[in-house]
């Protein structure tokens, strides 16, 4: 599975390890930066890039990483065709897929160690879409007022 993820300088570090985890673990990362740490660095520059590379390739995932993950989050979901979802346990992560079908995750640098990171993304890679038809209904819905600006 390909693999795309991201970062400013609040989560450089996470960043970093999350690569060579799931390199390691023969996922197909794609790194869209930051490429090193430069603290005044801006989000947007880096995060934005990923989702539409996530939105270009069906079946692909994408993981965006901040200090807390928030403004990361925001920043995918401005891409047309993302659901990004902030994850701060295996449970919301699992879940943002299952129910929501997300296609990227958040994460804050900051908001708990490397490991435990690393069990959210692997939750969140691993979790299938199971295509229920109340959550694709919703997605459904979600997808048309993207296209449309209508829920109906």
């Amino acid at each position: 599975m390909r693999v795309h993820i991201a970062t400013d300088h609040a989560a450089f570090e996470l960043k970093d390890y999350l690569v060579n985890e799931l390199r390691a673990r023969d996922y197909d990362v794609v790194d869209h930066g930051a490429a090193e740490y430069e603290a005044s660095d801006d989000y947007p520059v880096f995060i934005i890039p990923c989702a539409e590379a996530v939105a270009e390739e069906p079946g692909s995932l994408g993981i965006v990483l901040g200090g807390s993950g928030n403004g990361e989050q925001i920043a995918a979901n401005k891409v047309k065709g993302i659901r990004a979802a902030l994850a701060y346990n295996p449970e919301l992560a699992r879940l943002a897929r299952q129910h929501n079908n997300a296609n990227c995750v958040a994460l804050g640098g900051r908001m708990q160690p490397l490991e435990q990171s690393l069990q959210i993304v692997l939750a969140f890679l691993e979790t299938p879409w199971p295509n229920e038809e109340r959550h694709a209904r919703r997605v459904a819905m979600l997808q048309r007022y993207e296209e449309t600006g209508s829920i109906n």
